[in-house]
């Protein structure tokens, strides 16, 4: 993947959800159900790399390969297509250009979120085709405190209430990109989470993935699936 071109996508995506008024929603199928994804503005780069390689259909027949009940649900992995039944997966893409670390205060791992998955780099440079949606479990309100603390964040109120109310994993906060979430059938993370699993975390029987976008009105977005755009800050 070339950086030039990850340049030339960012533009174009800029420039389309601020004149059309219109934005990119991500139809994710499986045979557990379907969920449909809206990909974050704020970062850029994570999600012109996604809506390609979605467009290209590049996840299609790959597998949810690594599943952690309370914790999150890993696909992506480019030989997870026709990997046999005892393979161990998780590496694929490796060999790829990573993504810098794009991690925004505004967005955090909440239950249903979208985020890339990463090596050990120092720079936390994200997976360009590997992905996880956070499953996790709902914290207490001092929990939350505790990821503060040791994360070096401050979390608004609507974030706080979203980690003890509806769930998620606080602890990857500012150490992962989140790009997305899941703005309808989140109960869908709850069922490919409780599917049985064997060695390396890995469903025992295969979870395929398929995916589609398209370009939706940002007032229908909200309108159908209560996902709200951040306001656009006023110059001064």
């Amino acid at each position: 993947m070339k950086i030039q071109f990850l340049v030339i996508s960012i533009l174009m995506i800029a420039f389309g959800a601020n004149a059309q008024r219109k934005d990119y929603l991500v139809t994710l199928e499986t045979s557990l159900g379907t969920a449909h994804i809206v990909l974050y503005d704020e970062t850029p780069l994570h999600k012109a790399n996604f809506i390609k390689l979605v467009k290209a259909k590049y996840y299609d027949s790959l597998l949810f390969h690594r599943v952690i009940s309370n914790f999150m649900i890993q696909g992506g992995d480019p030989d997870s297509k026709k990997a046999g039944p005892n393979a161990r997966l998780g590496a694929g893409g490796g060999n790829l250009e990573r993504i810098p670390f794009e991690f925004t205060t505004a967005r955090v791992h909440k239950k249903g979120a979208l985020a890339a998955a990463r090596d050990g780099n120092r720079e936390k440079k994200s997976s360009p085709v590997q992905f996880y949606i956070v499953h996790g479990r709902k914290f207490a309100d001092e929990e939350v405190s505790k990821v503060e603390r040791n994360n070096n964040l401050k979390y608004t109120n609507q974030q706080r209430l979203d980690y003890v109310s509806v769930g998620g994993t606080p602890a990857l906060d500012n150490l992962y990109t989140v790009f997305g979430e899941m703005v309808d059938n989140v109960a869908l993370v709850d069922k490919i989470a409780a599917v049985e699993i064997g060695d390396f975390d890995r469903p025992k029987e295969d979870l395929k993935m398929k995916m589609t976008v398209k370009k939706v009105s940002k007032r229908r977005i909200t309108k159908k699936y209560g996902f709200i755009y951040p306001k656009k800050s006023k110059k001064t």
